[in-house]
C-alpha cells in the first residue's frame, strides 16, 4: 500500500472537544471498515482549521470512497514518496 497526507478543511476543528474527537475518530473507523483492507489510518494532526491525516491505501481513488462514507473532505491528498528525519543526515 501507498503512503499518504490528506489535508482536511474542518472550520474550527482545533476547538472540538475530547468527546468530539473520539465521537469523529469513531465515524471515520466505520468507513474503515466498509473499506478494508484497502485503506488503514495511522494517525491525524489536528490544527486550528484543518486536519493533516497519515494513511495507507491502495490508490487515491479508496481516500476519496472513505471522505465520501464519512463525511469528512479530503481537501488535499499527497502521495508520501519518501520519508527522512534527521538520522537521514547520518546515513
Amino acid at each position: 500500500m501507498r503512503r499518504y497526507i490528506i489535508e482536511r478543511d474542518i472550520p474550527q476543528v482545533g476547538t472540538l472537544e475530547r468527546e468530539q474527537l473520539r465521537a469523529a475518530a469513531e465515524k471515520s473507523n466505520e468507513a474503515l471498515r466498509q473499506l478494508a483492507p484497502d485503506i488503514q489510518w495511522v494517525e491525524s494532526y489536528v490544527a486550528g482549521d484543518k486536519t493533516f491525516c497519515v494513511y495507507l491505501a491502495k490508490d487515491e481513488d479508496v481516500i476519496r470512497k472513505h471522505s465520501e462514507i464519512s463525511g469528512f473532505p479530503a481537501s488535499k491528498i499527497t502521495e508520501i514518496r519518501r520519508i527522512i528525519d534527521p538520522t537521514t543526515a547520518n546515513q
